[in-house]
């Protein structure tokens, strides 16, 4: 393990002031999200008087951010909070929740201000859709966004020289795995033969991991008269955009198309691979991501796993996966099978009866136990852009510096 622990940070334009934060992504355990904390530093001249906010938020965006149609703009705010930060309202023992934030108070002296947020249980995970190589302007994603301002008081218009945003991502990891083999048993009768075709198409698990290859086991019993042939497997990502519109984009990740056929009569029993990667799906307009961050940083979109009493609704859009096994008989005939791309779980989850501070400390306590303050690294806060997308003025984008710049 290295003995540095990085500390992304983002200075204001007239450097009033810095979020300095100890990671960028999220994650959602299913039974408790990873709590938002960090640090902000001031700088009292620079503020002339005025008070400073921090935000969490997240968007839904569906298209161009200039899109209006009928009045009707396509973004949505699933969730804003705004907390004062300075003049503090507590002490900052008392609004202190982590380890790292200890270490940075300490190490970034008397200006520095911590913050805490906790995400509710019912919003969605980040996801986007990828642009295309001509595509400009915003696309359809949900986004979460840390942003600190100054002002007078927090509803007033947002200086950008006095505002520091930074887009963070909320992931997913999968639950705990379960033994049940997906798979999908189908009978086909065709005119003019008295005997059927037996497909069986089987997977040896519900849940994959991103970067783990699907095998998918096919079993044919041909007792048609009919022959099989042009037999070709695909793993196919399903986005449902549920708000808005009722629009679904499915897209072929990965595919395997063989020359495998079955005459009739006879049998077929074969595992087939399927890689289903990013990797192999750059600049493909439309295929979901795991947020809006470089090839690099990202993957495929995780399955969506929507928890009770949450409507659906309110998740944006909904992603989910199958493999769909084709082949030609006298027409096209196909069998598909629903199974889950999720991240892998890092660590275990905590007792059941801890609450979210005491996890959230554990988590940050165990991720600096061997750093002191003099170990830690900071780095700027910046995400490397997705080609073809132009951003905003309001964005977080390649021309909205961060102040500071490593040397």
């Amino acid at each position: 393990m290295s003995p540095k622990h990085v500390v992304f940070k983002k200075v204001s334009r007239d450097k009033s002031v810095a979020v300095y934060m100890a990671k960028r992504d999220f994650v959602d355990h299913s039974d408790f999200v990873d709590p938002v904390d960090g640090v902000i530093v001031i700088d009292p001249v620079q503020l002339k008087g005025k008070k400073v906010y921090v935000m969490l938020s997240c968007t839904f965006r569906y298209g161009r951010q200039d899109m209006d149609v009928m009045g009707v703009a396509f973004r949505r705010d699933l969730f804003i909070v705004t907390r004062q930060v300075y003049p503090e309202l507590q002490d900052k023992e008392k609004l202190t929740h982590t380890r790292i934030q200890q270490k940075l108070l300490h190490k970034l002296g008397d200006n520095a201000y911590p913050f805490f947020f906790e995400f509710p249980d019912n919003l969605p995970c980040s996801v986007s859709l990828q642009p295309g190589p001509n595509d400009v302007g915003k696309k359809c994603a949900v986004e979460f966004e840390v942003k600190a301002f100054c002002g007078e008081n927090q509803d007033e218009k947002i200086d950008k020289q006095s505002s520091v945003r930074l887009t963070i991502r909320k992931i997913q990891f999968s639950p705990e795995n379960t033994e049940v083999a997906p798979f999908a048993d189908m009978t086909f009768e065709f005119l003019m033969s008295e005997k059927p075709l037996h497909v069986k198409l089987t997977l040896p698990k519900e849940t994959f991991y991103h970067g783990e290859p699907v095998k998918a086991n096919v079993e044919i019993t041909n007792s048609s008269s009919r022959n099989i042939k042009d037999i070709s497997l695909s793993v196919e990502q399903v986005t449902n955009v549920v708000l808005y519109s009722n629009d679904k984009y499915v897209k072929s990740v990965a595919k395997e198309e063989t020359e495998d056929s079955v005459p009739s009569g006879t049998t077929l029993k074969k595992e087939y691979t399927l890689y289903p990667l990013l990797a192999y799906n750059k600049d493909r307009r439309g295929i979901a991501l795991d947020g809006r961050l470089k090839h690099e940083d990202t993957n495929l979109a995780s399955s969506s796993i929507v928890k009770q009493e949450v409507l659906k609704e309110v998740q944006g859009m909904l992603i989910s996966y199958k493999v769909v096994l084709k082949m030609i008989a006298s027409g096209e005939v196909s069998v598909e099978v629903p199974f889950k791309l999720m991240n892998p779980k890092s660590e275990p989850a905590p007792p059941s009866d801890s609450c979210c501070e005491a996890v959230a400390c554990l988590s940050s306590f165990l991720s600096v136990l061997c750093s002191e303050p003099d170990d830690m690294v900071f780095e700027d806060f910046k995400r490397a852009y997705l080609k073809g997308v132009v951003y905003g003025d309001d964005d977080e984008s390649p021309n909205n510096g961060t102040g500071l710049r490593n040397k």
